[in-house]
Parts: structure tokens; sequence; C-alpha cells
């Protein structure tokens, strides 16, 4: 799913950005810590410990140095050992492990859509917003089975040295082939091609959602012969980089790292951008119980949430951390005020609905 992808996304661009000394040891490793990646502990360790939490992520360089991320503070807090599974919490595994009755992890690193799926079948704890203070984050962040600290953004990105003077302002000009020559790049998965293509034929951001598949399908088969479709965040910034496309859809945080590349000639607009939420989940059962609930409140801290913007692009879901941003950082920021106001939120219970019925036919479409 696109929570699943972008977070794995952001641990490559941390490291990225720490070899490049971008960022520094500290900030490395509280952008890990924000992300759930969290130290490792030796069997030895883990098992002659009275109590542990155990996060699943998707993993990454420097697991061991989370000793000093956030982690190692609410394991104090809560008298908790912390341990990390990096295998990666897909959905089929979660599923397996909450069917066999064979839980080990506490919360997962996960998505929106992953979340309606697993949640309706029964195999996800609900989020108790007794505990996680739903004022804390969007409306559209705070989800059944499903809580996100974190936002990032699809937006149009663009070459400056190949769109000429007058710049891309939309998605219509995505698919102006004849004003704006040239290959284009967007994700192979339906996530937010769907808006894009809706918007670029003229359907105002506020109407985009229910999505008229076939409309939206129509109108991505016009662009399709123009399109290299990317498989990773890294994908894209390379193709970017290398001038290989004249612009495309794009997630901000490749977007700020490509800008950083290229000294400026690959750019982005934040106009009828997709903010999409970083979502949290429990499967059933987990061993650890309510301490889960906990886990995800403290996960909304507003200065640990600065941390994910500040090295990775990755805004802050928790309004209250705005008055912590550092001017400079309020123009990458997907949910400042002037940069959101330009967007709008992905419908997550949208594609709980429609995800499974309609990726298919969207990778068929792509690929004939």
């Amino acid at each position: 799913m696109s929570g699943e992808a972008f977070k794995q996304d952001c641990i490559e661009i941390a490291v990225e950005q720490y070899a490049k000394g971008r960022i520094s040891r500290r900030d490395f490793v509280a952008a890990l810590g924000a992300l759930g990646v969290l130290p490792m502990v030796g069997a030895q360790d883990a098992s002659a410990q009275a109590k542990e939490f155990v996060l699943a992520n998707w993993g990454g360089d420097a697991v061991k140095a989370m000793d000093e991320a956030f982690g190692q503070s609410f394991a104090k807090d809560k008298g908790v050992k912390f341990v990390i599974d990096s295998s990666g919490p897909s959905l089929g595994k979660i599923k397996a492990m909450v069917e066999s009755r064979n839980v080990t992890w506490d919360v997962c690193d996960s998505g929106a859509g992953t979340s309606f799926d697993l949640g309706r079948q029964g195999l996800l704890e609900p989020i108790d917003y007794a505990i996680v203070d739903k004022k804390t984050m969007p409306e559209a962040f705070a989800l059944p089975w499903g809580a996100a600290a974190s936002a990032f953004s699809n937006v149009l990105a663009y070459d400056t040295a190949k769109v000429g003077a007058n710049p891309p302002k939309n998605w219509a000009d995505l698919w102006d082939v004849k004003k704006y020559p040239g290959k284009r790049t967007m994700w192979k998965n339906m996530f937010t091609v769907l808006e894009t293509a809706l918007m670029a034929d003229g359907v105002a951001p506020d109407k985009v959602y229910p999505i008229d598949v076939k409309r939206a399908f129509a109108k991505v088969k016009e662009l399709k012969p123009h399109v290299n479709f990317w498989n990773s965040g890294a994908e894209s910034q390379q193709m970017l980089r290398d001038g290989e496309v004249v612009m495309g859809n794009v997630w901000n945080t490749r977007a700020k790292i490509v800008e950083q590349d290229t000294k400026g000639r690959v750019t982005w607009t934040w106009e009828q951008g997709i903010i999409n939420p970083g979502i949290w989940v429990i499967p059933k059962g987990n061993p650890a119980g309510k301490l889960a609930q906990d886990f995800i409140q403290s996960t909304m801290a507003p200065e640990r949430q600065i941390v994910l913007l500040r090295t990775l692009g990755s805004g802050p879901a928790n309004a209250a951390a705005s008055a912590l941003v550092p001017e400079e950082l309020k123009r990458t920021n997907p949910t400042y005020g002037p940069n959101a106001a330009k967007q709008i939120y992905i419908n997550a219970f949208w594609y709980a609905d429609h995800y499974t019925k309609t990726y298919q036919d969207f990778l068929d479409l792509i690929s004939s």
C-alpha cells in the first residue's frame, strides 16, 4: 500500500542524506526513531526482559544507533525494552500472524489502505481515541484502525531547464504534451494517479471524490504513451535528476532531494498536491496490549514530528508543531498552512471500498 512504500522510502532518504553530510548524526538517529526504526535488541538481552515492546518496520541502516532515539525515552517512561523486527510488516504477514494466533508485533508501520483491509477482517485493534488524541492530527488521519503522526504529499515536480519561462502550474499541464514536450513520470500504482487524472480533466479538487474511475482511466490512457512509470521513490528522483523526464507526479520528499541535487534546476509546486498520512496499526492480540496505544500517542509529540520534516521532508500531523517549524523549512512542509491550502487530502475511505477491484484494472491499463 502507499503508506508502506513511502515509509520504506523515507528510511532510504535518511540514509542517503546522512551519507551526503546534509543532516547530522543526531538528526539521522532521531529521524529513524520518529519513523519507528528502533534499536535492535539481541536475543539474549530480549529474553532477559520481563516486558518488551516490539515494533515492526521496514528496516534500514544504522538500526543500532536508535538507542539514542525517542524509543528509549518511551522505554524509560513505561519500563519496557524495545525490539524491532525489520522484516517488513506487509499486509500478508500481519494477516498470517493474527490468524495463527502467534502475534509478536505490537505496532506496525503501515498504510491507510492496509488498515482498512485488515481492520474490516477483524485483524487489527481499533485505535483507542480515549488514549490517542484525535486533536493532534487532521480528521483524515484519525482512522478506525490506524492513526498518523506524519504526512507526505504527491506533488508536480518539473525540470526548469526543459519547461521554459512558463513553468507548469497544475496537473492539466502535466497532460499538455504540446505545450511541454517530453516524457513524464508517475507511480506505477493507482494511488494519486487517478486523482491527478481527474483534476487534469477539469474536475475541481473538492469534487475529486468519489473517484470516477472510468473517466480517470480514460485520461490516464491518453497520457500513457508519454509516461515512464516509477517503481520506487529513488527511481523517480533519478529520472528527474538525469533529465530523462520533463516533469512528474512524485513524493514531495523526493522532490526536495532532487531540488538540492540539481541546485534548483528541478523544483515543484504544491498546487493540487495530494496529502497522504503515514499510518500506525496494531495487530489484533498484540502482546503489549494497551501499551501500543500509549506508544502511538507518544509519536504525536510535536518535537518528534519536526525531526522528520527537517531531515526527510515529511510534514508533522500535529498542528501544534507549526510553532516549532523554522522559517526556512516552511516552504518544504506539506502541512504548512499556505501549502496545505493548495492541496487535497487523500480519501482513505474511498480506497478502502474500491482498491481491490480497481487496482488490477489499473495495472492492466498501464501495461497494455
